[in-house]
């Protein structure tokens, strides 16, 4: 007879039921084969005593594996294990595969190109990021307050099933109202769709505006998330010049004439990663462009609320007549990443075609936190917000620079960002980021993935060093490990 008083263990205090502990386990021996086909079970008294379990617990374990179509029950003869069962037979997995539980199962295709991965971060390592907000500084009360009073509605409900794809209707009207006051659209509720933050919106276009070698347009250097999500498009990527007024339009020109641009990407407020501002010159030009030669403006504004010199830049969606911009926004650098909540900007016709997309990605968003964030922005707690965290940010971003200026600047060239959240910094020959980055390791310093700022291999030596999520004293603490590790190249 099989050991069953040995080999099944009950644990009595956990909130699973014993009579499904007990299933499982009969479940893993039939699995194993230890309890072949047609075996019998032993008799509900009997296997009672011997687990010291009430009777009830054993006829409700065969219940449910009879249920499940494990066992059969005979009449007259007892209970077996189901006949019809086919036998397992598990590969045996080798030692590399056991340790590293990534055998290959079966075929499916790869995307190498799709790029970095997170590691785990240790608390007493510096890591420079490429411009983040402080998520020290979010108003989380406010929002878990928002939160709770949007939740505790009494027709709440309705807002828990399936709604509409392109967002939720209240969210919708006053993005509408805010977008039109703070960046000077003129747009209605057939414009807007909401999204999982500007990567989504920016998926979503690329997925209706490219197919196969289709051209679109960027910068030579540029957000590399864009970069990548073009080329899983299979997109064939044309590169422009960036110089201190942001994308040259006149070799844009010169590219529309030999080729059939389907679409080119801009983040015009701020050049990611640059950090310069698009001219009105070139703003102008790039419009005119766009209306001669048929193509989109994906307008990624990523970081429009932060200005520190100046009033924001109105975007190009501001001044677009034609039709031609794809304006995109989120909600997810303003006040923390976690935040899910974006936008698609555009006319009607492609935003109906986005909804229709959104259905097989993404269905619909959290309902709850974008009605949260609805009456967030329409209290003027998003505002304030804005507000708070700016007088923060410019504060981080002069004492970065002067930090820069007086302990690197023997070895970076940078100017001055009028907004935003990073500084461009240009390394000086003979130094180079491969070197540093391994001897920055040496001081608990983790620069990152510096090559993603160079695509095409053009040694520009620079990178973008993101200057607001630092405390001050974190400040002192980055620069002092930049200059070791610079130094101990020397």
């Amino acid at each position: 007879m099989f050991p069953y008083k040995t080999y099944f263990k009950l644990d009595r205090k956990s909130s699973q039921a014993l009579y499904i502990q007990l299933s499982n386990q009969f479940i893993q021996l039939i699995k194993e084969q230890k309890l072949p086909s047609q075996s019998k079970l032993p008799g509900t008294r009997t296997l009672a005593d011997l687990l010291n379990v009430h009777r009830k617990t054993i006829v409700a374990c065969y219940d449910e594996l009879a249920m499940q179509g494990w066992v059969e029950s005979v009449p007259k003869k007892g209970t077996f294990v189901h006949c019809k069962l086919p036998d397992f037979n598990p590969k045996e997995l080798s030692v590399s595969e056991t340790k590293n539980n990534d055998s290959k199962k079966f075929d499916f295709y790869t995307n190498d190109f799709l790029g970095r991965k997170f590691n785990e971060l240790k608390d007493d390592w510096t890591y420079i990021n490429d411009g983040i907000c402080d998520t020290r500084l979010t108003p989380v009360d406010e929002i878990a307050r928002t939160y709770r009073r949007v939740a505790g509605k009494k027709n709440i409900y309705k807002d828990l099933s399936y709604v509409s794809t392109y967002g939720n209707e209240k969210l919708r009207k006053v993005l509408v109202a805010y977008l039109n006051e703070t960046r000077g659209l003129k747009i209605n509720l057939d414009n807007i769709l909401i999204t999982r933050g500007s990567q989504n919106g920016i998926y979503l276009s690329s997925q209706l505006l490219l197919r196969e070698n289709d051209v679109v347009v960027v910068g030579k250097t540029n957000y590399i998330s864009a970069d990548i999500t073009f080329e899983k498009s299979k997109a064939i990527i044309k590169r422009i010049g960036v110089d201190e007024e942001g994308l040259i339009t006149k070799d844009l020109e010169k590219l529309c004439k030999l080729h059939r641009v389907k679409a080119v990407y801009v983040t015009s407020h701020h050049h990611h990663p640059t950090t310069v501002t698009l001219s009105a010159e070139r703003r102008i030009h790039l419009l005119n462009l766009a209306k001669e030669y048929g193509f989109a403006i994906v307008e990624d504004d990523y970081d429009y609320d932060f200005n520190y010199n100046h009033a924001p830049i109105l975007p190009l969606a501001c001044h677009d007549v034609n039709g031609n911009v794809i304006y995109i926004g989120s909600v997810c650098k303003t006040v923390a990443p976690v935040f899910r909540i974006g936008y698609l900007i555009a006319h009607k016709s492609f935003i109906d075609e986005a909804a229709k997309l959104r259905r097989i990605v993404d269905r619909q968003g959290d309902a709850l936190l974008e009605l949260t964030f609805a009456d967030f922005i329409q209290s003027g707690d998003l505002d304030n917000h804005i507000r708070r965290v700016m007088k923060v940010y410019r504060g981080r971003r002069d004492l970065f620079c002067e930090l820069v200026s007086s302990e690197l600047g023997n070895y970076v060239d940078f100017e001055i960002p009028k907004g935003g959240m990073a500084v461009w910094l240009h390394l000086k020959t003979p130094y180079n980021w491969s070197k540093i980055a391994l001897e920055a390791r040496k001081y608990k310093l983790e620069i990152g993935d510096f090559n993603r700022y160079d695509s095409i291999k053009s040694n520009h030596n620079c990178i973008r060093v993101g200057f607001a999520s630092y405390k001050e004293e974190e400040l002192y603490v980055l620069i002092s490990k930049l200059k070791k590790a610079i130094t101990s190249c020397s």
